[in-house]
């Protein structure tokens, strides 16, 4: 794609978000954040939503407890989790602090990366009594990386146990989530899942250079009118000059980066905002980045089609190696160049 289609695939799919509408309200705890359509899902979620293996990490657990309520206090409505975060830690935390006190009021979105029928129903029955709920509004195939991915699971019969789950009223509603290339998530929505109601994968201003989710595979879930879930919205710390992800405390790096130099956090944040996405699913290291993150979020502005342009053009040179967004690699190791 040349420098000008690619502006205006951009712009266009920018266009598309700032007009994505949006409904604010309050329930009986008080104000709630501005709620966008999941797709066909038909749920109302929040713009954001607190990525759930970030809640495990915390200092203790008394930190824990307070990001959950911090996110409760700013109106958010939509948590995620899943086994995979601290082997159930972070759906415990959720049984303890969340759904004691809010469940009436928020959704939950769970995952399981269980490869055979088996262990995803052990995921999800695991999960249901840790966060001690009766359902989990949303359940994903979590983290398929290719097409032979997810067509092994799918063999395996991880698919068909979503869908009887999701029958015997376990979940609501259904779909998966991939890091590593939109290759497995255009096979998986033309293909192997096309019943699949949302998605939940990396966008950032740096992925339009690299092997990109937003051009590649956006129009489509649009087209199917899937729900979309964004994440990696800082490049899991590759946007900061990170080098590796998923493992707790560990320092970010010495990549490439963008942020602060090219780009800053609240940006990087409003130009996710800014695209077609229902809810930016983000992690926080710790309570004051959640405040900031919270507070991004709260008083978001769509960001212009030349602000939208300017961020992607600035991150382009960075961008192309594919080196900020380390997770695209196999085994989550950059090449060296």
């Amino acid at each position: 794609m040349d420098r000008r289609d690619f502006a205006l695939a951009v712009a266009a799919l920018g266009a598309s978000g700032a007009a994505l509408a949006e409904t604010a309200g309050s329930d009986g705890l008080g104000s709630v954040m501005p709620t966008r359509r999941l797709g066909k899902t038909g749920m109302q979620v929040t713009r954001y939503c607190p990525g759930g293996m970030h809640i495990e990490w915390m200092k203790d657990e008394a930190d824990s407890q307070k990001a959950i309520e911090l996110c409760i206090e700013h109106g958010v409505r939509f948590f995620d989790t899943a086994y995979g975060y601290g082997r159930g830690r972070s759906e415990e935390l959720y049984g303890k602090y969340l759904t004691p006190k809010y469940r009436e009021h928020v959704q939950i979105m769970s995952k399981t990366t269980g490869r055979n029928a088996e262990s995803a129903r052990e995921h999800l029955e695991g999960g249901l009594k840790r966060m001690k709920v009766d359902y989990i509004d949303l359940y994903l195939m979590h983290a398929v990386n290719t097409p032979e991915d997810g067509q092994a699971r799918i063999a395996a019969g991880v698919l068909d146990e979503l869908r009887k789950m999701k029958a015997e009223g376990k979940i609501k509603h259904i779909g998966f989530s991939g890091h590593r290339t939109p290759a497995a998530h255009n096979w998986l929505l033309e293909e192997g899942f096309p019943d699949a109601e949302a998605v939940l994968m990396p966008i950032n201003v740096a992925d339009p250079s690299y092997d990109s989710f937003i051009l590649k595979t956006l129009p489509l879930l649009q087209k199917k009118d899937v729900g979309v879930l964004a994440m990696k919205t800082l490049g899991n710390g590759g946007l900061l000059g990170g080098t590796r992800g998923g493992v707790k405390g560990e320092a970010l790096g010495t990549g490439r980066r963008v942020i602060p130099d090219v780009v800053s956090v609240r940006e990087a944040h409003r130009f996710v905002l800014s695209l077609p996405v229902a809810s930016m699913v983000s992690g926080s290291n710790d309570l004051q980045q959640l405040k900031f993150n919270l507070e991004t979020a709260a008083n978001f502005q769509p960001l212009d089609e030349a602000t939208r342009n300017r961020l992607v053009e600035a991150c382009a040179e960075h961008g192309k190696t594919g080196e900020m967004e380390f997770y695209k690699w196999d085994r989550m190791k950059p090449k060296r160049t």
